[in-house]
């Protein structure tokens, strides 16, 4: 179970650390369990993880989960794992869309958290749990409806060496998508701040460049295959902000396919025959989320110092989709 916390830092004129900042404000909250929180990226800043050091300036929007330190009712539940690799230090998995990744408010079953438990708890092995925080290893985070790779470490000092690499953006993360419509150049980056949406806290936003708030978010991409309604690209993330390809694509007006938050339930740059029509709305049926899929992870083994990298296949509902429009 997380406790969730929102700050909106007002017009300050001490610079603070933000490990500091947050005691000042959470009752029982002990600098030392901040900090772990916060390698963990358990808090954001203007949706941006960031380090213990980091002072807050005027007008910062600080988003955090503090989990409680004590062990709480987290079962492990016997649910399939698509394993890509493991070994005594790491796992990587491939989650499915639909799962989310670890227990919170509402979702304390049927997580990917409670599945890493039961694989652990079968062959008697251990996970990252720091101070309490029981996230069974979990280094990163995709969205429920996102598929893909993803990393759990099993002791501390992988999961703080992993944890590293993603604060340094120095893991290779590689994406495929389906966006709506056809994309003027073929390879592009998209650039553009993003922050916490004013008039609804649950999504991001881009923030005009000339605003305080907001990080800066670059995103590659290469368009793969491109049909007349739709078009599958690669993308590639420099920065790997909050919903950051949903938004950006939402930005440019080419949001990805089936996305319900950002857009992407509805056509976009297509022409609207009533054929099209038609074929959009089965494509729909057979799309309930968005076409997202985490295809490719690389990154330092914690250990081994080796590079080491992963690929995965694309699943069965964006292979559909894939198909139909290479049928039309």
């Amino acid at each position: 179970m997380e406790k969730f916390y929102k700050f909106s830092v007002p017009n300050i004129k001490d610079r603070t650390r933000i490990d500091k900042y947050i005691t000042l404000f959470i009752e029982n909250a002990s600098r030392a369990r901040v900090q772990k929180a916060i390698d963990l990226g358990y808090v954001t800043v203007n949706g941006d993880i960031v380090k213990s050091s980091y002072l807050v300036k005027p007008y910062d929007e600080i988003d955090i989960e503090l989990p409680v330190p004590e062990k709480m009712d987290i079962e492990p539940e016997d649910i399939p794992l698509n394993i890509v690799y493991e070994d005594a230090a790491l796992l990587i998995v491939n989650k499915p869309a639909g799962m989310v990744t670890h227990p919170a408010y509402k979702n304390y079953s049927g997580t990917l958290v409670n599945a890493v438990m039961y694989h652990a708890k079968i062959r008697n092995e251990s996970l990252s749990d720091l101070n309490g925080f029981v996230r069974a290893g979990i280094v990163h985070r995709l969205d429920k409806d996102t598929s893909g790779l993803l990393v759990i470490a099993k002791d501390e000092f992988a999961h703080r060496k992993l944890a590293e690499q993603f604060f340094k953006h120095t893991v290779k993360r590689e994406y495929n998508g389906i966006v709506w419509g056809r994309l003027k150049e073929k390879r592009g980056i998209i650039s553009a701040k993003i922050g916490r949406d004013k008039s609804d806290r649950k999504k991001m936003s881009i923030i005009p460049e000339e605003e305080e708030t907001g990080k800066t978010a670059v995103t590659e991409y290469e368009v793969l295959e491109e049909y007349e309604l739709m078009s599958l690209i690669k993308l590639r993330l420099r920065t790997g902000r909050t919903h950051q390809i949903r938004v950006h694509f939402s930005s440019i007006g080419h949001p990805i396919f089936g996305d319900d938050t950002y857009g992407g339930r509805k056509p976009h740059s297509v022409n609207m025959t009533s054929v099209n029509k038609a074929t959009i709305n089965n494509l729909l049926e057979m799309m309930p989320r968005q076409a997202l899929h985490a295809k490719v992870i690389g990154f330092v083994h914690p250990y081994t110092k080796e590079e080491i990298y992963f690929e995965s296949e694309l699943p069965d509902d964006m292979k559909a989709v894939l198909s139909k429009l290479r049928s039309l």
